[in-house]
């Protein structure tokens, strides 16, 4: 049923928290620019009473149906009200879940939620996070040491979102301000344990997202936070900290988070898989 107008309705429906579902819809909608999704989201479908609510909703306002149910009663009712009102629907983990048990010969155990247990996987992010939050820019150096990941960076290098991300998959990470003209803490200058990445951007872009920063907070009399010489100085000065101590530097101009913490992750993967061969 194709859109006419600018906007489709998008509904995500799921027997758990529904973050599946939301970052695979998210990631395809991005393709579109000209149009924009109205996402309805339905965590925790877990009986027919909850489904009813959803049906209503969906025949309500038609449009895109994506779902990760596992009750085969409730997948059953859900596309045959969708072909009823044809409106297209699609399981995202069904056609996964084919395959696996095609490839491994046996069938899914069929427990909901079943990658929210409260495992060691889980306590182990849940630890990443609280060191990350004690260990926020440049807070409690004396523990530097015990880090996964350090990042280094000037301001505005979006060293807090991305130590943030990275803790929520279970990489203990601080950040750690350069200022020119205040010294390094002695610590970052001797670590040996954690990877130190420093994130850089070009003046032009940390002026804008400054500016942005100033305009927020209502400050308009920061000018040399924004002075052009002032912001390339300070890039400057944290490349030849890069170099002096080899950390590794990561462009973040124009990489969002999620691109950034997964260069990252991937410098952290390939360093621990170096380690036991040096």
């Amino acid at each position: 049923m194709p859109t006419t107008s600018n906007y489709f309705h998008l509904h995500l429906v799921s027997d758990s928290t529904g973050e599946t579902l939301i970052t695979v819809a998210r990631a395809v909608a991005a393709q579109y620019a000209n149009v924009t999704a109205v996402e309805h989201v339905y965590p925790l479908v877990r009986s027919q009473k909850q489904l009813d609510r959803v049906l209503d909703e969906i025949e309500e306002s038609p449009g895109i149906v994506l779902f990760t149910l596992l009750e085969k009663d409730l997948v059953g009712r859900l596309e045959g009200k969708c072909k009823e009102i044809n409106v297209p629907s699609l399981s995202i983990i069904g056609p996964v879940m084919q395959l696996f048990e095609a490839y491994l010969g046996a069938a899914t155990t069929g427990r909901v939620g079943a990658q929210h247990v409260l495992n060691a996987e889980y306590f182990s992010r849940i630890d990443a996070l609280n060191y990350t939050m004690i260990h926020d820019d440049g807070q409690h150096v004396e523990g530097l040491e015990e880090a996964d990941v350090v990042l280094v960076g000037v301001s505005r290098t979006s060293k807090t979102p991305t130590s943030i991300y990275l803790a929520n998959r279970g990489i203990r990470t601080a950040n750690v301000p350069l200022v020119p003209g205040i010294p390094l803490p002695h610590q970052l200058e001797t670590l040996k344990k954690p990877l130190v990445v420093s994130l850089h951007a070009t003046p032009e872009r940390l002026i804008q997202v400054r500016q942005n920063r100033l305009l927020t907070m209502g400050d308009r009399d920061n000018d040399t936070y924004i002075d052009k010489q002032a912001v390339a100085d300070e890039v400057a000065f944290a490349r030849r900290l890069s170099a002096k101590f080899n950390w590794a530097l990561l462009d973040v101009t124009r990489r969002s988070i999620e691109e950034t913490a997964a260069a990252i992750m991937k410098l952290y993967n390939d360093r621990q898989r170096a380690r036991p061969s040096e």
